[in-house]
């Protein structure tokens, strides 16, 4: 016995070990598991996929400095259809008397009533976030609640509650679809609880793990788990299948379960590489989302392992009577018939397979990319979503474009602003310089001291003083001292010195004086804190546009061009189409990165996996085939794409389901050295069907339920195409592969390689002897390790310490004879 085990492999060592010390390893994942379910809640979501933008790009920039230097109050434009015009003014009064709002913007000009549909532009006195501000939005939408109104605002909007609320349901409806799968497919009712245990387990691990991240995006915390199941399935799977066929074969539970380990250990890694490498391609976009995915994804598979490992061996020694006493007759239908299709039509399948493949790739390159995700055709649309687009069809698009320039100087704000109003597109402009105080009057108007007094509600006397006091915390100032009422100032500027000398004590006024220069105060406050920042001043634009296409990107253009004029390259534009540039600018480079990166880390995978160089092109062929099919969808329907569904599928497409591929090459190639080539493609499917059909099923159910239930445009589009583009690769693998392997099998034979010096390629006819691996045709095929001699013809890769084809000698034949 002893003798036995120090011929053991290390993998059955290893094995042996996990399996005998089970109770330890219960101990580990309990305390593990603990530790992960108490850290889930600590996991911060980032709902501003913005913030994952170079930190070079200039809406990255832009957002940086705004973010810092100036505060966004909440507004909101709300529609009120069929209403009178009589009706809507009195509603915009009741409007602007709700408390939190500071004011709303409405008249009778075709921007606010039309067709009897009015157009209220609601501001607030809180941040779009604030409570006070979504009480506020609340009272108002009260107050409308017996008309037919729409408000499209950002106020109050928690994408994140809302999805986790969609993904909830979709994990249920899963676990239930999971459920009658692994029953379906299963050898043993007992073993569902078994995968169930093992995958919540891994689940939970890889959620509480993200907190060593500190963030992560709101798709990544959304789909993670519902792409970890399916991707990971596998791993359970073929390891419990493992198992039973042990445990079929005779062996007890403790040496079925050591056998099936050091067997599944392999196994499992090696297909766990070409999944971890189109995440790790994904890790790699100059987008940073990629790389927040690719990481919490990869260490999903990586957890997911662990525990088929670490977890599966003891519960299934628990569970092991009652597997046994379960058992039930396999559900899986036998499907010959499609094997016999697939060979009868391998003259026909793949040159039209090559002419799809050809149009696809060409459609796929036409799809029409959207970098906005209001912006993506997308069916299941939210409530805000269906409000902003009735106010859109009534009263145009309201696209923000911010511009920031350096603070200082009113009189090239005001320049900029009068020359962007100008442009045919842009309906509104908004900057300090352009703000009304009283009729005629900005707020950077230049005053002098009798102009101000009169503003202002004070002395003439005491506006001289204040100009005087003025000129001595201002340099350029200086010479006001002689003649204070020959100098102007701009209103902003002294206006904000006297509430500062108020404050301080220096100046006091009577009641009349102080109520009158709290009301002006009140007013210009609002505008200072969104317009003007410690170092930069923020002019905003409304255009007429939508967020991207060339005419918008133009219209950006000239923006910029104007603000340069004035400030040169200091001018930093910010909003959604900006945004929407600058992710399209990024998304060339990420798509061939991702595409380049994704087939080249699989084929070295496949490589090294086959020892040859032809059936890595095959698998990858098949594969990519079916994205580019996959991604003509959206040009044959006429809908275009969110540009995050391509990058983020493409990769998990290729990287998970070549192991449908890999399943099925395996079986063909193993299959094919006892028995004749097409009955070996037959067997291979029938074989490899339930596991295709466990783990396809469940991803692409997985896909297709989020992509039918998630409200929000990108998870959603990122569910469809997953779901669709795996059964795309089901569909070509089981039926298209197999024929190209089986026209291709020469090629496959040709072009095998090792690393072994000593092993070459050989072509001899007569007798030989050989003492090592052999692969390749010996008047049939084989594939494996041979000690004797061979008489016919050889046409295979040979490692062997013996030179051939080598001279035998009469007692050398006579010795071959006996063998």
């Amino acid at each position: 016995m002893q003798r036995e085990k120090n011929s053991e492999t290390f993998m059955t060592k290893l094995a042996r070990f996990i399996v005998d010390k089970r109770k330890a390893f219960y101990l580990i994942f309990i305390a593990v598991f603990l530790f992960s379910a108490a850290s889930v809640n600590k996991v911060q979501v980032n709902n501003d996929i913005t913030s994952y933008l170079p930190s070079e790009t200039e809406t990255r920039r832009g957002l940086t400095i705004m973010d810092q230097e100036f505060v966004t109050l909440g507004s909101a434009n709300i529609m009120v259809s069929n209403i009178t015009y009589e009706t809507a003014e009195a509603l915009s009064k009741e409007i602007a008397a709700v408390p939190g709002v500071s004011g709303v913007e409405f008249d009778d000009t075709e921007g606010h009533y039309h067709d009897a549909a009015a157009l209220f532009t609601v501001s607030f006195e809180g941040e779009e976030q604030a409570p006070e501000t979504v009480e506020a939005l609340e009272r108002v939408e009260l107050l409308l609640d017996e008309y037919d109104y729409y408000p499209s605002t950002t106020v109050g909007r928690d994408a994140s509650a809302s999805l986790q609320k969609e993904m909830t349901v979709i994990l249920a409806i899963a676990a239930v679809v999971i459920v009658v799968v692994l029953l379906f497919t299963s050898k043993s009712y007992l073993e569902v609880p078994v995968y169930l245990i093992v995958f919540a387990t891994a689940a939970v691990l890889n959620m509480g793990t993200n907190y060593w991240f500190g963030t992560i995006s709101f798709i990544t915390n959304a789909i993670a788990i519902v792409l970890q199941l399916a991707l990971a399935i596998d791993y359970a799977i073929i390891f419990c299948h493992r198992y039973m066929e042990e445990r079929d074969n005779g062996l007890d539970a403790r040496e079925a379960d050591i056998a099936a380990l050091s067997k599944a250990i392999v196994e499992i890694s090696s297909s766990s590489l070409t999944t971890i490498s189109g995440l790790v391609a994904l890790m790699l976009m100059q987008l940073r989302i990629g790389f927040d995915m690719g990481i919490v994804l990869a260490k999903g598979i990586v957890i997911s392992m662990l525990c088929v490992f670490l977890l599966m061996p003891g519960l299934l020694m628990l569970f092991h009577n009652a597997i046994e006493k379960t058992r039930h007759k396999n559900l899986v239908p036998h499907i010959s018939w499609l094997g016999k299709g697939v060979v009868k039509l391998r003259f026909i399948l793949p040159p039209i397979f090559l002419g799809v493949l050809v149009v696809g790739a060409i459609l796929s390159g036409r799809c029409d990319y959207v970098f906005d995700a209001n912006d993506t055709d997308f069916d299941n649309k939210p409530a805000w979503r269906i409000a902003d687009e009735k106010v859109t069809e009534a009263f145009g698009q309201k696209n923000t474009i911010a511009m920031l320039v350096p603070r200082g100087d009113y009189d090239k704000e005001g320049a900029i602003l009068r020359h962007v109003e100008a442009l045919e597109p842009v309906t509104q402009v908004t900057g300090l310089a352009n703000i009304e105080v009283e009729d005629g009057r900005m707020l950077t108007d230049a005053m002098n001291p009798r102009q101000f007094a009169e503003l202002a509600g004070v002395d003439v006397e005491l506006a001289r003083l204040l100009y005087q006091a003025y000129g001595l915390s201002v340099e350029e100032y200086g010479a006001i001292f002689q003649e204070p009422d020959e100098y102007t100032v701009p209103l902003l500027d002294i206006f904000e010195f006297l509430v500062e000398q108020i404050d301080k004590g220096v100046v006091s006024l009577d009641e009349e004086q102080s109520e009158k220069v709290e009301d002006l105060r009140e007013q210009l406050d609002m505008g200072i804190e969104q317009l003007r920042g410690e170092n930069w001043s923020r002019l905003v634009f409304v255009a007429d546009l939508p967020t991207e296409g060339s005419e918008t990107y133009d219209l950006l253009d000239e923006i910029r061009a104007i603000g340069q004029t004035y400030y040169g390259d200091s001018v930093i534009l910010v909003g959604n189409s900006t945004n929407a540039f600058d992710l399209s600018s990024s998304f060339s480079q990420d798509n061939a990165k991702i595409s380049i990166l994704t087939a080249l880390f699989v084929m070295v995978i496949l490589l090294f996996t086959f020892k040859s160089a032809g059936l890595p092109l095959l698998l990858v062929l098949t594969i990519q085939g079916s994205i580019w099919i996959n991604f003509s969808f959206p040009v044959l329907q006429g809908t275009n794409l969110f540009f995050l569904s391509y990058l983020v599928v493409s990769s998990i497409q290729m990287g998970a389901t070549i192991d449908y591929a890999i399943v099925i090459t395996n079986r063909y190639l193993e299959l094919k050295t006892t028995m004749e080539r097409k009955q070996a493609v037959i067997e291979a499917l029938d074989q490899s069907f339930p596991t295709i059909l466990t783990s396809g099923s469940i991803m692409a159910v997985a896909g297709f339920l989020i992509g039918g239930i998630s409200t929000d445009a990108t998870i959603g589009s990122v569910g469809l195409t997953l779901g669709r583009g795996t059964v795309t690769s089901i569909l070509l693998v089981m039926t298209v592969l197999p024929q190209l392997l089986l026209l291709g099998d020469s090629l496959i034979e040709r072009t095998a390689i090792t690393l072994n010096r000593d092993r070459k390629q050989r072509f001899n006819r007569g007798t030989m002897r050989l003492d090592g691996h052999i692969r390749g045709h010996v008047a049939g095929f084989i594939d494996g390790e041979f000690k004797g001699v061979v008489h016919g013809s050889i046409d295979a890769l040979v490692e062997s310490k013996y030179q051939v084809p080598q001279a035998l000698d009469e007692a050398d034949e006579e010795e071959a004879e006996s063998i």
